[in-house]
């Protein structure tokens, strides 16, 4: 199990460092940033000072390794917008896209579960094909477009629900329900298919044999093994919700940390791009490392792999 751990935590440093790479050099072939920083308006003069000021002028591989040596103690740069640290920026923002992904997470795994069951437990029936045609549906579905949909319809036209903000609980239901979509395909995949192994196993024939109840059968044997992989894998969706944040918090105007980012896109504020990507890389991967041990500590197999 150690040996499996270093491997994954190998892994994932050097998926943390092509992170750090790519970000770093995205924001450098976006033009040059002392003039971006400095506005329209500035001077040469202007330009040069403010090069100089933030380190510009030396070498990109020196900016790089400077960049890298401060993030790794927790100086991810001060924002040229705000006029502050972008740590402080993203902790202050960090409980709301928490807040969103949790959400989401939770209702993807409530109608994800129920729907790959039912699926399952009727495969190859007019049921089973419908659901499937629904995680078809919500695999090619825009979240943008169903969060326009979305506000629309609950938001301006039966104005049952806010359209933006978080100044109640309520703010949270729309965009909660489009990052949810965007997860229940493979979350009711993943169960279906793992039901459908499950109820042709010789372990439920023995308990249909004993006289056990459909449901017995179903939701304490069958589920019980078939859920694995499905809890697993949810660390891996938080990942790419909380990731993913960055369109639905502009769509629905949540001032997380997606929102942040495209903040900071749209104004030039490289520190903060920056500082947001490698926070939501250090989040995905931590998430994805999380998975990777459940699935070894639920399949012994994999730790031979």
């Amino acid at each position: 199990m150690l040996k499996f751990l270093a491997r994954r935590a190998l892994l994932a440093l050097l998926v943390m460092l092509t992170v750090l790479t790519i970000s770093f050099g995205l924001t450098r072939l976006s033009g040059d940033l002392a003039i971006s920083i400095a506005g329209p308006q500035a001077t040469q003069q202007d330009v040069e000072m403010i090069r100089k000021a933030y380190g510009l002028d030396r070498p990109l591989p020196v900016q790089f390794a400077s960049w890298v040596v401060s993030a790794a103690s927790g100086d991810l740069g001060r924002s040229y917008l705000y006029h502050e640290q972008a740590a402080t920026l993203i902790k202050a923002r960090l409980p709301i896209t928490l807040t969103l992904g949790l959400c989401g997470l939770a209702i993807a795994l409530v109608v994800a579960i129920p729907l790959g069951i039912l699926a399952a437990m009727r495969e190859g029936s007019l049921l089973d094909r419908a659901i499937m045609l629904i995680a078809v549906v919500g695999q090619a579905m825009p979240s943008f477009w169903l969060g326009l949909v979305l506000i629309i319809t609950f938001g301006l036209q039966l104005g049952w629900l806010p359209v933006s903000g978080n100044d109640d609980w309520r703010g949270y239901v729309l965009p909660s329900i489009v990052l949810a979509f965007s997860a229940i395909p493979s979350l009711m995949r993943l169960t279906r298919s793992g039901m459908v192994d499950a109820l042709a196993s010789d372990y439920i024939r023995t308990a249909r044999a004993k006289g056990l109840s459909r449901a017995a059968i179903v939701l304490k044997h069958a589920l019980r093994n078939a859920a694995m992989p499905v809890v697993a894998i949810s660390a891996v969706q938080l990942g790419f919700m909380l990731s993913g944040s960055i369109v639905i918090e502009s769509v629905f105007a949540l001032p997380g940390v997606g929102y942040l980012g495209w903040e900071s896109i749209s104004k030039n504020d490289f520190p903060v791009v920056q500082a947001v990507v490698l926070f939501l890389a250090v989040i995905f991967i931590l998430l994805t490392l999380l998975a990777d041990l459940l699935n070894a500590a639920l399949d012994p197999r994999l730790r031979a792999s």
